[in-house]
This record gives structure tokens, sequence and C-alpha cells, in this order.
């Protein structure tokens, strides 16, 4: 009974990244189809847009004047609080970036690409106002940093403790669904050895689900 619950685990968990590949391909045509109507491309990774795309965009523009006037008050009072989160969010920054540049390379677990996750690029779009790009640039700065956490946290997750929880949760890194079932110690210890082979084999293994 295990190892047919073993093997219909695998079957479903087979389905879903099915789903996920198909998923990733039509946001990838979209994002193609984006380009086209919206006038821009990349250059050396960079977000170049078209003069006439710059052009429209400047005429579109909220001034931020009339931008902070249209904020409720308390909207703008918060606002120190939420920058303030810049200190925690930098020094976190640091801290994991240099935990996994002494710690990866001793478990043999390939790098998380930093700026992979980290984009900063929607000030580059002229219809939105100097308050705007700010505030852009700020959430793509701590919304990727919390992604690129995310991705260590989840490979070192991979390498010492590759086990379910017992409830189900809401969210979890992409490496969650290859975690072993909680309570299955049968297995445990021959599997948990061919994982960190595994964890230590996967090149260039970013977002995926080994």
């Amino acid at each position: 009974m295990p190892e047919r619950i073993g093997v219909d685990m695998v079957n479903t968990v087979e389905k879903w990244r099915e789903n996920l590949r198909e998923l990733q391909a039509q946001i990838e045509l979209e994002a193609l189809e984006a380009r086209e109507r919206f006038q821009y491309r990349f250059r050396n990774g960079r977000v170049v847009f078209e003069e006439e795309a710059r052009r429209r965009g400047r005429e579109w523009r909220v001034r931020w004047s009339v931008f902070l006037a249209r904020a409720r008050p308390w909207e703008i009072i918060s606002a120190p609080v939420i920058y303030a989160l810049i200190v925690p969010f930098v020094l976190l920054d640091l801290c994991v970036t240099l935990y996994q540049a002494i710690c990866f390379p001793i478990y043999g677990i390939p790098k998380v690409e930093r700026r992979a996750y980290i984009a900063v690029d929607r000030h580059k779009l002229t219809y939105l106002n100097a308050m705007q790009k700010l505030n852009c640039v700020y959430c793509g700065y701590c919304n990727g940093l919390l992604a690129y956490v995310r991705e260590i946290a989840g490979r070192t997750e991979y390498y010492w403790c590759p086990i379910r929880h017992a409830r189900p949760l809401p969210d979890r890194h992409a490496h969650y669904n290859d975690f072993l079932p909680f309570g299955d110690g049968v297995r445990f210890d021959e599997r948990f050895i061919e994982m960190k082979k595994h964890a230590r084999a996967c090149e260039g293994c970013d977002g995926c689900s080994h």
C-alpha cells in the first residue's frame, strides 16, 4: 500500500509539473506579444522603449502633486513606516548573500543568481511620475529580495530537511513538491542521502522542481 501511494503521488506531481510548464509557455508568449504592443525590447538585459512609446508615456503621466493630492492622509502618514523597512531588508540581503557565499560551496549546492530574482525596471516607464517610480523601485527590490531569499532557503531545506509538513500549506517554494512524505520513516534515510546528492548535482535549477 505505501508503494502504491508513492506511485500515485509521483504521477500527481508530474501532472502538476506539466501544467506548470504549459502555463510558463503561455506567460512567455503573452510577454512577447506585450513587447510588440507596447514597443519595448531588451538590450544587454535592460529594457529599452521606442521613442514613440516614450513620448506617449509622457503624455499619460500624472504629476506627482496630483498623485499626492489623491492619496488619503493616512497613506501619506504611513509612508515612513513602509520605507523604514529598507534597513532590515538590506541587512537581510547582505546576511543571506554572505550565508550562501560561505555555506553553499561547502555543501556543494549551486548558488542562487541574485539578479535573476531582483528586477528593478519599472522606473523606465515614462507614464509614471517621480513618486510612483520611487515606489516601484522600492517594491521591485523588496519583493525580488524575498523571492531570492526564498530560493536560497528552499535549496537549504532540500539539502537538510526534505520532508513535507503534516498539514497542507497555502504556498511553498518550488522544491517542496519533491520532498518526502511526512511519516515515511522506512525509506527516509536512503532517500535523504539520494536527495542530498541530487541537490549538489542540480546546476541552474532556479525555479525548477528538480
